[in-house]
């Protein structure tokens, strides 16, 4: 297939080539053709299949392999229902860990955390969500998550501490539907949600952590729970890198 001149050439073979991704002709974790073998292929320079390459590292769809080659990446994108992901029985089904396991298992794919509860002071953000003082003592819940070892999301909670304190909530296994179940348990079930949806750059320890290129851009997720009485009782703010995940929402029209 040869590509029409034009100012964009790199952008039209980064299409040519994320077509035949998402077409299972280079297959997930397989390298793509070298690039001399590209270009030849399309009939453009090298310079052209490197920019294509380039903008496609930055999707996230490809990555560089050091003494191999350009790779496809390993899994694809993930889709978030926001609504229907935090019903119980979506969290809890065949004994999930919460929504994200779930959501993960549901593809066919292995869920991991690597979970870090610890008693902190509350940021201020979170401070003013949780109506407690800044500097108060909160339970915060760092989780990097995987999915088939392939790092996906990080999310952060926090959860007053009157709430936490000697609950398995303190524990790197909260248990079958995860927090909110155990929240559900101490008389705290999450009665509604808001979310807020951003965009920007990752930071150095967030691109490290997310394994994903610094020029990349990731959706920064804030969540808030409240009770039947209107008390925030988590604030979790998720950092994932868009390239990864698409979001989903359906709902009954009243």
């Amino acid at each position: 297939m040869s590509i029409e001149r034009a100012p964009s050439e790199y952008r039209q073979v980064a299409g040519i080539i994320r077509d035949r991704i998402n077409a299972g002709e280079y297959a997930r974790g397989e390298l793509l053709p070298k690039e001399d073998d590209l270009a030849g292929q399309l009939k453009v320079s090298r310079s052209v299949i490197n920019e294509a390459l380039r903008m496609l590292r930055s999707e996230g769809l490809v990555r560089s392999q050091r003494g191999k080659g350009t790779v496809v990446h390993k899994i694809p994108v993930i889709r978030r229902d926001a609504a229907g992901r935090q019903r119980k029985q979506a969290r809890e089904a065949g004994g999930a860990r919460g929504a994200f396991d779930t959501e993960i298992r549901g593809m066919g794919l292995e869920p991991r955390s690597e979970v870090t509860p610890e008693r902190v002071p509350a940021p201020a953000h979170a401070a003013e969500i949780l109506g407690v003082a800044e500097g108060a003592d909160v339970l915060a819940r760092r989780r990097v998550m995987f999915a088939d070892d392939v790092p996906v999301q990080i999310a952060t909670s926090w959860i007053p501490w009157d709430v936490a304190e000697g609950t398995q909530l303190v524990e790197v296994d909260t248990g079958p539907g995860g927090t909110y179940s155990r929240l559900a348990e101490l008389g705290h079930a999450p009665a509604r949600f808001s979310e807020l949806t951003r965009q920007r750059i990752p930071d150095a320890d967030e691109a490290a952590a997310l394994d994903m290129e610094t020029t990349g851009r990731v959706f920064v997720i804030t969540r808030v729970a409240r009770d039947a009485d209107g008390r925030a009782v988590e604030v979790i703010d998720t950092v994932m890198p868009a390239h990864q995940w698409e979001f989903y929402a359906e709902w009954d029209a009243k």
